[in-house]
């Protein structure tokens, strides 16, 4: 009978440090998505900018291609929209 006591008071001990252990990796996950939604739209603008001014060669100047440009453009907003959609599944699953 002894026995069934120490193991039942050793596994009470075990699962309330478990729980606690997640309780803190929840939290400190909830604050580093926090930390990335609010520096996501800072870094998604400053990537479209970047973007627009590589590809800004093919609308202005003498070898200016509005067709080319156009094209880069779109495929360029393309890939951050990808970009932009898996960001915000990801954070979605995770909170």
């Amino acid at each position: 009978m002894k026995k069934a006591i120490y193991v039942s008071l050793l596994l009470l001990i075990f699962t309330g440090s478990a729980w606690a252990q997640i309780g803190g990796i929840e939290n400190s996950v909830n604050d580093i998505s926090d930390t990335i939604r609010a520096i996501f739209p800072i870094i998604l603008g400053v990537i479209f900018l970047v973007g627009f001014l590589f590809n800004a060669g093919h609308f202005f100047g003498e070898n200016a291609d509005l067709k080319k440009g156009i094209t880069r453009v779109l495929i360029f907003v393309l890939i951050a929209g990808a970009v932009v959609g898996i960001f915000t599944y990801l954070i979605g699953i995770v909170v």
